[in-house]
C-alpha cells in the first residue's frame, strides 16, 4: 500500500492511446495484464485521457498567478488522480514522447499548483506514478519514460517504475515473454 494504512489501495489507469475507439493497443493489453495482478478487492479505475479533451493550457504563472478550479472532463481527472492512491500511465510511444493528450493534460498540472486551497502537490506526494509503454524497441521509449519519471520526482512522488514491452501492431506485445512475466509483479512494486 503506497498511502497510509487507513487508506485501501485505489489504482487509477490513464490510457493515452490515440488507436480508434474499440482497438485495445499493446499498451493497454500490457496494462490490463498487470491489472489482473491486483487482488479482488483493490478498486481499479480505468479513464481514457483522449476520450476526455482537455483544453490548451494557458501559461499565466507569471502574470495572474492563480488559476480557477477547473472544469469538465479536466476536473474530472484531476479529481480521479486525488481519490486514487496510484497512478498508472498507459501511454505507448508516439515519437520518442508520450501521446499528446496526456502531455496536454501533464502541462495542466502547473496550473493545478496554483489553485487556490487545492494543494496539489502536497495530495499527490501521498501518490506513486508509473508507466505502462510500447514501442519498437526500448532505446525510443526512454525519453518518454525518463519525463514521466521526473515528473514524479518533481510533485514528490513515489516512482513505481516502468514497464516497457515491445510493441508494433495490435497483439504484437503478447509475444514479448519478458514484458508479459513483469507485468506479473509490475503493480506489486
Amino acid at each position: 500500500m503506497t498511502a497510509s494504512s487507513a487508506t485501501s489501495p485505489h489504482f487509477l489507469f490513464l490510457a493515452a492511446s490515440t488507436r480508434d475507439p474499440g482497438i485495445t493497443g499493446n499498451t493497454e493489453w500490457l496494462a490490463r495484464r498487470a491489472a489482473q495482478s491486483l487482488a479482488p478487492e483493490v478498486e481499479q479505475t480505468w479513464l481514457s485521457v483522449p476520450a476526455m479533451p482537455v483544453p490548451p493550457f494557458v501559461d499565466r504563472r507569471h502574470t495572474v498567478g492563480e488559476y480557477p478550479m477547473p472544469e469538465g472532463d479536466l476536473r474530472r481527472l484531476l479529481d480521479a488522480m486525488l481519490a486514487a492512491t496510484d497512478i498508472v500511465f498507459v501511454s505507448p510511444v508516439y515519437w520518442y514522447s508520450i501521446p499528446a493528450p496526456l502531455k496536454a493534460f501533464i502541462d495542466h498540472w502547473s496550473a493545478f499548483l496554483r489553485v487556490p486551497g487545492l494543494d496539489f502537490k502536497a495530495r499527490m506526494a501521498a501518490k506513486s506514478l508509473r508507466l505502462v509503454t510500447t514501442s519498437g524497441d526500448r532505446p525510443k521509449a526512454q525519453p518518454s519514460i525518463d519525463s514521466i519519471r521526473l515528473c514524479a520526482e518533481f510533485m514528490g512522488m513515489r516512482w513505481g517504475g516502468e514497464l516497457w514491452g515491445k510493441g508494433g501492431a495490435p497483439g504484437a506485445v503478447a509475444n514479448d515473454e519478458a514484458a508479459c512475466e513483469a507485468a506479473l509483479s509490475f503493480l506489486a512494486k
